[in-house]
């Protein structure tokens, strides 16, 4: 089985992950991929196992004499909370055109090019696209896919020299829990990377600082009749709170290393409403004033209508990796010289969002993130490249041998 085939199988599992749920993983469902893929990996032989969180872990021993760091390989399982990623209807676009690609006709659901002018730098590719009802699950499964492919190759071609490689499969990344019951003394390797980006050659070694901000408005309900002077509609509150925020933080107006704060969900009714938020910042001075204004916000609201009637809690969830990651220059450098002997010129650009290497770095193991040839996560034009995807696993091979050399 390839690379595109094991991804076209693995998209068929719905592995959507839930937010603020207590258990672990957050959805029932991501242990069916998991399991799946601890069984593949058993019958390649390699020593694998799942723990009681679905942590699944593989370890491919070392086939050289010399010492040499040990590499971890990682993805995650589950799909984003925004949209279903249940009956995902996958099709092949073969030698696409450069030109609108009619996802849903009946539908009329159609991906521009001049919503997505990326889309022509794919030109001449074969492209995996959606019917546009459900996201297609490329983050990050295929990341997944192609770890499997690795894997697959290396059983299969004992003369390929490497050192101890662990693969690692995560649920719950979505939600920013991917590495919460992970160790690094379970992964056992010296670095690693995340194959959870997307144009294939990039690297990213920066994300943002992020953290959670829950919003509780407290109303008072009083009857619409007689509410004149009485009333405190929580619901209107919450949207006054919202407004007192910059307008142009907010994620649509934003790139590049610029911070956002984002109204992810708000649900409520007069007498009570809950707004919760997530804000991003690359820059860590930045990112604590963005909370800071927060913390503003509701000293305001407070103010003007009670004591409480305002209740802020805001809790970080992981920090920009480029802190310490620049004391492991050679991990970079070893992704970016693959890439270039792989004949792309590498792309270096921040992500505007997280990885489970985020949270490995900061836990003592280095882990910058690798494109896999996927585009526009999370929605239902989400699509993947098959000629990058073959790339990304090329880059990694590349990756593996010069951890011998070092």
């Amino acid at each position: 089985m390839n690379v595109i085939e094991r991804f076209l199988n693995y998209v068929k599992f719905d592995t959507q992950s839930i937010l603020e749920v207590e258990e672990y993983p957050s959805s029932s469902k991501q242990l069916k991929l998991l399991n799946h893929l601890k069984k593949e990996l058993e019958d390649l032989k390699i020593d694998v196992s799942i723990d009681e969180y679905g942590y699944v872990i593989g370890k491919i021993p070392s086939n050289i004499e010399k010492s040499v760091p040990r590499l971890a390989l990682i993805a995650h399982v589950d799909t984003s909370p925004d949209a279903s990623g249940e009956n995902v209807k996958a099709r092949i676009i073969e030698n696409y055109n450069g030109k609108d690609i009619i996802l849903n006709e009946d539908q009329n659901i159609v991906m521009k090019t001049t919503v997505f002018p990326y889309l022509k730098n794919n030109t001449g590719q074969d492209l995996i696209v959606t019917d546009g009802t459900t996201l297609l699950g490329a983050d990050d499964k295929l990341g997944v896919a192609e770890i499997m492919d690795i894997a697959e190759f290396l059983v299969n071609n004992p003369d390929y020299k490497h050192g101890e490689i662990t693969v690692v499969f995560t649920p719950d990344e979505e939600v920013g829990n991917g590495t919460k019951f992970l160790s690094t003394k379970q992964v056992g390797a010296d670095f690693g990377y995340t194959l959870d980006g997307s144009t294939v050659g990039e690297i990213a070694y920066e994300n943002f600082n992020a953290a959670g901000a829950k919003v509780t408005i407290n109303g008072k309900s009083v009857h619409p009749g007689s509410a004149k002077d009485k009333m405190v509609n929580s619901i209107n509150v919450a949207y006054e709170f919202d407004h007192l925020l910059p307008d142009e933080m907010r994620p649509q107006f934003t790139e590049g290393y610029e911070g956002f704060n984002h109204l992810h969900q708000i649900k409520g009714s007069v007498e009570k409403t809950i707004i919760d938020y997530i804000i991003r910042n690359h820059d860590r001075e930045k990112f604590e004033s963005q909370k800071d204004l927060f913390a503003i916000a509701a000293e305001k609201i407070n103010k003007k209508y009670g004591d409480r009637t305002c209740i802020l809690e805001i809790n970080d969830s992981y920090f920009n990796m480029v802190e310490v990651l620049k004391d492991y220059q050679f991990v970079i450098d070893i992704a970016i010289e693959s890439i270039k002997e792989s004949g792309l010129t590498p792309v270096i650009e921040p992500i505007r969002g997280g990885t489970d290497g985020a949270r490995l770095t900061y836990m003592g193991l280095p882990c910058p993130n690798l494109g896999t040839g996927g585009y526009n996560y999370h929605g239902p034009f989400e699509y993947a490249s098959i000629q990058e995807a073959l790339k990304a696993v090329e880059i990694v091979k590349r990756i593996i041998t010069k951890t011998t050399e070092l």
